[in-house]
């Protein structure tokens, strides 16, 4: 006979109980919408992506069911669910997804799209080249590139004609990333580099969006589209990777960095191709990413001033006219805020997405093996029950104190967990120095009858040119 207190349940029958219960959630299915027969939400989300995320969120909740052509995926988005597929169910979340196969198509097999003990070697070769005191060592080139622009600027500026401020950040963050990775500019190559990767950007969107999962190897003139702007940037890749080969000498770069890095087991370095995967990762990453959020940036604070006034009066008090610098970046806390809150708002990867290896549950619903998980920076960090007034632009949001409060997986525009972008300090100090710097000087105007509106590319840009005109600063 059971021993303990009067009406206790045995301990037999209480696993029974709760096998029962567990049975009973696995087996629940989390809603959404039925779709179109064939095709799913797909159609929904070639129109808008971003009013389609939206819309699935507010109809079914926080774990929605659909259908994109043949896949069966999932959103999750409240942050407890977010910190579960990122951090703390990783190995049953990974990377082998198609998002992250046709991402290969451009870098090949590096930081970003590989998976497993391969991924976990090139991280630890790559991380020393990301330490804190070197990336502030790369400050002084970051200010030095944003000062060229602003001189290429004094002509617009004398004639009040406008500048397309989305190509101006490509061409500024293509500079900065050219001479951290190589010590050298990249100027001579940045037209061509430019355009091969809005190629590249334009076609993995709308691939994805399509479901055309064959890699661009057709005779078509789609296809050869890509192939032509893939081979023109890993032709420069590889150009500037057999130079150093030839010379062999540390330039003091990312590039030398991650050529002189040794597995602590075997002692071995990164191969040609592996150098040229994490060189075509770091150009993508630290390039359009940042240039993408810097744009945001300039055109949400022409839209409030009393922002941009703000933001003025701390440069003033901190640098007091002079050149900003590495030292100079931890002062500079109402601009990270500015920064931030811009990220908040148009991250610049809409979704991460993940293949699910076995079995789970998230919030109550199945998640069954096979399917996929897409967790949304530009949803979760739009969350009522996170976010007061979602959709308006406050930067104090991210003041210490409030952020202190926050869940941590509310914001997370640069993933999370041990897939963490690796060279988020980069971008977070680049997008500082780089705000600092012209801030100081001008005052970014939209120019009339633009409308600030996202595009959705590789990443989340603004729509079209985003013409603006100069004001210069007393």
């Amino acid at each position: 006979m059971h021993a303990g207190r009067p009406g206790a349940i045995p301990p037999s029958r209480r696993k029974r109980q709760m096998t029962t219960a567990a049975t009973a959630t696995i087996t629940r299915q989390p809603p959404g919408p039925r779709g179109h027969l064939l095709m799913g939400i797909l159609p929904d989300v070639r129109r808008d992506i971003l009013g389609c995320l939206g819309s699935l969120h507010r109809q079914y909740g926080d774990v929605v069911r659909y259908r994109l052509g043949p896949m069966r995926s999932h959103l999750v988005a409240h942050p407890d669910a977010v910190k579960h597929v990122l951090q703390d169910h990783v190995k049953n979340y990974t990377k082998d997804h198609l998002s992250y196969r046709m991402g290969a198509w451009i870098t090949g097999n590096g930081l970003l799209t590989s998976t497993g003990d391969f991924w976990l070697r090139q991280r630890r070769l790559a991380q020393p080249a990301f330490h804190r005191q070197r990336i502030a060592g790369m400050a002084a080139g970051m200010v030095r590139q944003s000062q060229g622009m602003l001189q290429r600027w004094e002509l617009a500026a004398t004639n009040g004609t406008p500048v397309g401020i989305n190509a101006e950040m490509m061409r500024l963050t293509l500079a900065i990333v050219g001479e951290a990775l190589f010590g050298a500019s990249v100027e001579a190559q940045a037209r061509e580099v430019g355009a091969a990767f809005t190629v590249i950007s334009q076609q993995i969107a709308e691939r994805f969006r399509t479901f055309r999962m064959l890699p661009p190897v057709l005779p078509t003139r789609y296809d050869r589209a890509f192939r032509d702007a893939r081979a023109t940037l890993l032709g420069i890749v590889r150009s500037i990777i057999a130079t150093r080969r030839e010379h062999n000498e540390d330039h003091g770069d990312l590039l030398s960095m991650l050529m002189l890095a040794r597995d602590e087991d075997t002692g071995e370095g990164m191969t040609d191709e592996q150098l040229g995967s994490e060189v075509m990762t770091m150009l993508l990453a630290g390039h359009e990413t940042t240039a993408t959020s810097l744009s945001w940036a300039w055109g949400l604070l022409s839209k409030h001033p009393e922002v941009e006034a703000r933001l003025h009066a701390e440069l003033d008090a901190v640098l007091g006219g002079r050149t900003p610098t590495a030292e100079d970046v931890p002062k500079l806390g109402y601009t990270k805020q500015v920064v931030e809150e811009t990220m908040r708002l148009y991250p610049a990867a809409v979704i991460f997405s993940r293949s699910v290896q076995e079995d789970d549950v998230i919030g109550g619903f199945r998640i069954p093996k096979g399917s996929s998980v897409d967790v949304s920076p530009y949803v979760t960090q739009r969350h009522p029950d996170f976010w007061e007034e979602p959709e308006a632009f406050r930067p104090e949001r991210f003041a210490p104190e409030a952020a202190a409060k926050r869940h941590r997986f509310a914001y997370f525009p640069f993933s999370g967990g041990p897939r963490q972008c690796i060279g988020n300090s980069f971008a977070m100090m680049e997008a500082q120095l780089v705000l600092a710097t012209v801030a100081q000087r001008y005052r970014l105007r939209e120019a009339p009858g633009f409308t600030l509106e996202p595009d959705s590319h590789l990443t989340l840009r603004p729509r079209g040119e985003l013409p603006m005109y100069l004001e210069r600063r007393s």
